[in-house]
């Protein structure tokens, strides 16, 4: 049967096994990919839909390698067919558009059987990406946020200064409002990692101001914790 088969598809045996081989490590490579992402994701924009496009997509470009095979004319005439596809979803982090690379490659090398250097070439990245992520690599030094205070009473900035010195590594204005009576000022503030708490305990301070309305601390996208 299993020469049967061989017969149908007019391909020898031996480029059989490379063609299944291929696609399975391609495949098995997608998971790894898919695997680290999601292992050192630290966004909140992660979606379980481009999980499953990194692991496919290593395979597919495989099989487009594995028709190409050196034939110049069908190349180009892939890549025009290509060219009409566009792509609407747009990479929101490009450490995304690492990994789809990374994907993109993986295809690439064992869709022209390169197999052993696919394979050395994936461990390394790997390697790398999770010392990156196990030593914080990138992350800032202390945590951003911005607070928002509104009131109606006016206070001295040497007053609000010192009280927001006391908890916060570095502060300054962003903007300052005042409208009939009502003010509101937005400052970007940095804590210590250290002492997270000194976030409680600045809110709690300012909240004992006679005339504050508000008081509003928000993490900005780019400090939430990742």
């Amino acid at each position: 049967m299993w020469q049967t088969i061989i017969g149908l598809i007019s391909i020898s045996q031996e480029l059989l096994i490379r063609l299944i081989f291929s696609m399975l490590l391609s495949i098995g490579l997608g998971l790894v990919i898919g695997f680290i992402y999601k292992h050192t994701n630290r966004g909140m924009n992660y979606e379980a839909s481009f999980l499953s496009t990194l692991v496919l997509l290593a395979p597919i470009v495989n099989i487009v390698m594995l028709f190409i095979q050196g034939d110049l004319v069908l190349s180009l005439g892939l890549v025009g067919s290509l060219s009409i596809i566009r792509f609407r979803t747009p990479i929101k982090d490009t450490r995304d558009m690492v990994f789809v690379f990374w994907s993109i490659a993986t295809g690439l090398g064992t869709g022209t059987f390169n197999n052993v250097t696919v394979i050395i070439g994936n461990l390394i990245i790997t390697i790398a990406i999770l010392v990156l992520y196990y030593i914080d690599y990138g992350l800032p030094m202390n945590s951003q946020y911005v607070l928002v205070l509104t009131g109606t009473k006016s206070f001295t900035e040497l007053h609000l200064a010192g009280i927001i010195g006391a908890y916060t590594s570095r502060a300054y204005v962003r903007s300052h409002q005042v409208k009939e009576g009502v003010w509101e000022r937005v400052l970007e503030i940095d804590f210590p990692k250290d002492n997270l708490a000194a976030a409680d305990q600045l809110v709690a301070e300012l909240e004992k101001l006679d005339g504050l309305i508000e008081v509003s601390l928000l993490a900005p996208q780019l400090a939430l914790p990742m």
